[in-house]
């Protein structure tokens, strides 16, 4: 790590990062991308010639220091090339969520004056021409798949083959130019701006620099002894300060490889192919690996099943207690290498986590459940808080001090405080420099001392660790006194394997109700295990058996909270089933699975009143489109139930 250090003393920016492993690493792999069932490999002395005629193809176009240059797509080798040619020549590279419609990206793309676009494919080019005429700044689209594109009109259009062409003519006049344009290059300029997911109102463009990003991505790679012989699969949103963490970050300060996947839809399979050492997913993938995982030993054979069963309740005892190297005696540790051999191994090899070094999980919270599920068989995952005010690197577990209900302590060269109204506050190596065009909100959020509000509201234990609550504003009083953090009771609801989201409501109101989504593959196999059959999710979701089902999990929750005097009042009474999962494009998820609480509330406010109300069902349009003409063929009638809890005051069945 002192080498790669030492090199960052120099190489104060992402394409000097670039050229310093074309040089010393130039035949090592920087990057493989899946296509037509084939991994093909780009070395760092190839990655750098094709960014170097990238970057001058858009020079040659116009493309200054300072101007903006928007990125979508899915995980392509083009895509995170284009943000180091960018940035070679000053420009800030935007990267957008490519689930995003024309009319999401519309004020984004106004508010960073965007001179130009680097799009995957054709959809994302439809998108932003269809907004060229109101984003007066638009001058050239870049895309990268030729397919769809033939019959358009090429005026401001151009192939990456097209710009690359172009770059090429442009260094034969001057060969050194791009090294020239490389070297003006300062660690402090402006490398990017990223938009926050809008959780809890409208998104704001983050300022991050070179430097910023560069020490955090050092700090957490020393930490967890990341190396450049790690292999990645980067598949997270381009948008999202995880992934540019990782696969961007990182990958140029330490030179591992980065595997893309041939396409979203391929992302599980591709995972068993590369078998990562180091991974990085929202809770939601990890939740749904354990879901697929459990299915699976269900409806195996008894003996497996028998099997499973047994070593997972000796994993329960010492599994973690092994990962983390403390005592164990020598007969369970005999047992539970026989584990590994017989169970434990198979489910990490089918998941693709047989050579895992360290696997994080951010970007929301995830189940105590599921996060202990991987510690146990062997799986050293860990919870990183990423905020993207932070270039993505706040607090991180320890190998040696991981807890369930913790996002770890500070992280090195990390500072965290606690204010009186319970809001974590923090200054990191990775401060960002302020919200794009956003002056009053950034002295909302980053004082003069560089400390960050990061919003959220949260704990800190005598070792240090950081619990992370909920946000701040989300939090409230039940019944006008008890505190209510929403988030808290939604995870707990999604230890079940049959939960897969959860809305818990409650402030200002007597007690706490329960919007649940159930997990459709593994209630699906319930259902079918009892002989019922069923036509889609509406109608699964409205099953007897169902609610009866969810019912006993909100039951076993409740005497949980009946346990704990300060957590006996936040027992759930009421519950409903959503008809409908919740969706990014819906605007109800942020694209890492994180609830956009406010967003829920106005489309499901009727739904809320009527279970804080004594009403046992209520009526919604089925899809849940406000705009939707009322007709008896578009409502789904949806069931309230009354929950089992202790001391039910008459509401408990």
């Amino acid at each position: 790590m002192n080498d790669v250090a030492n090199s960052l003393n120099k190489n104060d920016t992402f394409p000097k990062l670039l050229l310093h492993h074309a040089k010393v690493n130039p035949t090592s792999a920087a990057y493989r991308q899946k296509h037509l069932g084939i991994w093909q490999t780009l070395t760092w002395a190839e990655a750098a010639a094709r960014v170097e005629l990238m970057a001058l193809g858009l020079h040659s176009l116009g493309l200054k220091p300072n101007d903006k240059v928007a990125i979508v797509g899915q995980n392509t080798t083009s895509l995170y090339l284009s943000f180091s040619a960018v940035q070679a020549i000053g420009a800030i590279p935007v990267p957008l969520y490519p689930d995003s419609s024309a009319t999401e990206m519309s004020d984004i793309l106004k508010e960073a004056e965007i001179k130009g676009a680097i799009c995957q494919d054709q959809e994302q080019v439809d998108k932003i021409e269809s907004l060229t005429s109101e984003v007066k700044s638009i001058e050239f689209i870049v895309y990268e798949e030729l397919r769809g594109m033939r019959q358009y009109d090429h005026k401001h259009l151009q192939s990456i083959e097209t710009l690359s062409q172009i770059g090429k003519d442009f260094k034969s006049k001057d060969p050194k130019s791009f090294a020239s344009l490389v070297d003006q290059g300062k660690g402090s300029d402006l490398a990017i701006i990223i938009y926050t997911p809008g959780t809890t109102g409208t998104p704001k463009g983050v300022m991050l620099s070179h430097d910023g990003l560069q020490k955090s991505a050092r700090l957490a790679a020393d930490q967890d002894n990341i190396s450049s012989k790690e292999n990645i699969l980067a598949y997270l949103p381009l948008a999202w300060i995880g992934d540019h963490f990782v696969s961007y970050a990182q990958h140029y300060v330490i030179g591992f490889t980065v595997n893309c996947p041939e396409s979203p839809d391929t992302l599980f399979s591709d995972l068993k192919d590369i078998g990562p050492n180091y991974f990085m997913a929202p809770p939601r993938i990890f939740e749904r690996l354990v879901t697929q995982t459990k299915n699976r030993i269900e409806n195996a054979s008894g003996i497996i099943n028998s099997l499973y069963h047994y070593f997972m309740t000796l994993a329960d005892r010492v599994g973690a207690k092994i990962l983390e190297g403390q005592s164990v005696g020598l007969t369970d540790r005999f047992s539970y290498a026989l584990g590994n051999l017989i169970i434990f191994g198979p489910i990490k090899n089918n998941l693709g986590f047989n050579h895992i070094k360290v696997a994080y999980t951010g970007g929301a919270p995830i189940s105590d459940e599921v996060f202990s599920f991987y510690r146990k068989i062997g799986v050293n995952l860990k919870q990183i808080y990423t905020q993207t005010e932070s270039s993505g690197y706040a607090f991180l577990q320890s190998n040696d001090s991981v807890l369930e209900n913790s996002v770890g302590p500070a992280g090195p060269g990390v500072e965290v405080k606690i204010d009186n109204k319970g809001e974590i506050i923090y200054r990191s190596p990775g401060n960002f420099l302020g919200y794009y065009k956003n002056e009053n909100a950034t002295k909302k959020t980053l004082d003069k001392d560089g400390w960050i509000r990061s919003g959220d509201f949260g704990t800190i234990n005598g070792a240090g660790h950081v619990r992370v609550i909920d946000r701040l504003i989300d939090t409230g009083k039940i019944a006008s006194s008890l505190q209510f953090a929403p988030q808290n009771i939604e995870n707990k609801l999604k230890d079940s394997p049959f939960i897969q989201d959860a809305i818990a409501t409650g402030s200002g109101k007597d007690f706490v109700a329960a919007i649940i989504v159930v997990d459709a593959e593994a209630t699906g196999n319930y259902l079918e295990k009892a002989g019922i059959g069923f036509s889609g999710y509406t109608e699964l979701s409205q099953h007897e058996m169902v609610f009866d089902l969810i019912q006993n999990n909100i039951k076993t929750l409740n005497e949980e909270l009946a346990k704990t005097q300060d957590l006996a009042g936040l027992q759930i009474k009421r519950f409903t089933i959503l008809h409908k999962q919740l969706d990014p494009i819906d605007g109800e998820l942020t694209q890492t699975g994180k609830l956009r609480r406010n967003q829920v509330s106005k489309r499901l406010k009727k739904l809320i009143e009527a279970l804080h109300s004594n009403k046992n069902s209520i009526e919604l349009p089925s899809t849940q489109d406000p705009g939707q003409s009322r007709t008896k063929s578009s409502m789904v009638l949806l069931k309230i139930r009354n929950a089992r809890h202790t001391e039910d005051n008459g509401l408990g069945n």
